[in-house]
């Protein structure tokens, strides 16, 4: 008989030993507060040590459709077995211009040399609003990569949080976010190196027009005992119009001595030289803009290893630039 990989959420709410909680109730945020006394739906996903998933698993969050309006509030528990492979996919999408609202908690535990694969897809309209929380716990030689991608909603807030518990390990932090018109994004991480020996890598982008605001507050950790830890963070940011507004806030915390730590942040324009190439070459100046912020998307696109995610998001930033209206000087 095939094991329940997947079970309703519900069943771990009044379980002793469950895990629910002890994992994003660290920072006791309000969001994650609001969900934990509303959610009542999601999924329990538990996967054997050793298995594989053939295929990935999606959680789709589908809001607005025939105008209707609404809070949502839902919470997954992914526990992830020792030496298990799986890829998840967390799409939000909404259409209309119906008032929706989603407040999303996943609570991931990667067991020894796991290996965790997270893509979040945000395409929503302008009337949505989107709050999601993805935490993250590594054990020893565990690996796990999530790719946030924002490429739409009025209001987004991404929060991400990799505990890093065992030696080994290694997290991966990718983030692309496109806003326009009005949009609010607002990108949270932290990485919290506990032990030894451990890794991590972060890179953010940002492309903003009109006059949408983008945040990115990241932090990375590194306790006291955790030596040997290698750990890199990037913000970049490209505004396309004057009214476009980016506030960033790389941080370390280093409390150990026998580390290679680095973090920055950049905010700037299109390249004119790079524009001006393009033009005397016989391109117009909105296909010249095109190409050259797919050109600073690209990086972090490129890292996807799923290529039909790849692709879709490659859609999705085509379909986002031919909106645009030229980038102001």
């Amino acid at each position: 008989q095939m094991p329940r990989f997947v079970t309703p959420i519900a069943e771990q709410w009044n379980d002793e030993g469950t895990s629910i909680g002890k994992l994003s109730d660290i920072d006791q945020s309000a969001p994650y507060l609001l969900n934990t006394a509303l959610a009542a739906e999601g999924a329990f996903i538990s996967i054997p040590p050793g298995c594989t998933l053939e295929y990935p698993i999606q959680f789709a969050y589908i809001s607005g459709v025939d105008g209707e309006e609404g809070a949502a509030f839902c919470r997954n528990l992914i526990e992830v077995g020792d030496g298990a492979h799986v890829q998840i996919i967390i799409r939000c999408h909404s259409e209309g211009e119906g008032q929706s609202s989603l407040n999303l908690v996943n609570e991931v535990w990667a067991g020894q040399d796991a290996k965790v694969e997270i893509y979040f897809l945000g395409d929503e309209s302008a009337a949505a609003q989107t709050i999601s929380q993805i935490s993250i716990s590594l054990a020893q030689g565990a690996f796990a990569s999530v790719h946030t991608i924002n490429a739409g909603s009025g209001l987004s807030r991404n929060d991400l949080q990799f505990r890093i518990n065992g030696e080994r390990a290694h997290a991966d932090l990718f983030g692309l976010y496109i806003g326009d018109g009005e949009a609010h994004i607002d990108n949270q991480t932290l990485v919290d190196h506990a032990v030894p020996n451990c890794t991590s890598n972060e890179l953010y982008k940002g492309i903003l027009s009109g006059e949408s605001t983008g945040i990115f507050n990241g932090k990375i950790i590194v306790r006291q005992d955790a030596q040997k830890t290698n750990a890199y963070q990037s913000n970049r940011n490209l505004l396309l119009s004057k009214r476009a507004t980016v506030n960033t806030k790389p941080q370390l915390e280093i409390f150990a001595d026998d580390v290679k730590c680095s973090h920055g942040a950049t905010i700037g324009q299109l390249d004119e030289e790079a524009a001006f190439y393009l033009r005397s070459r016989g391109i117009s100046a909105q296909n010249a803009q095109r190409m050259l912020t797919q050109a600073f998307a690209h990086e972090v696109v490129a890292s996807i290893p799923l290529q039909f995610i790849s692709h879709y998001i490659g859609e999705k930033l085509q379909a986002k630039l031919n909106g645009l209206a030229p980038a102001e000087r």
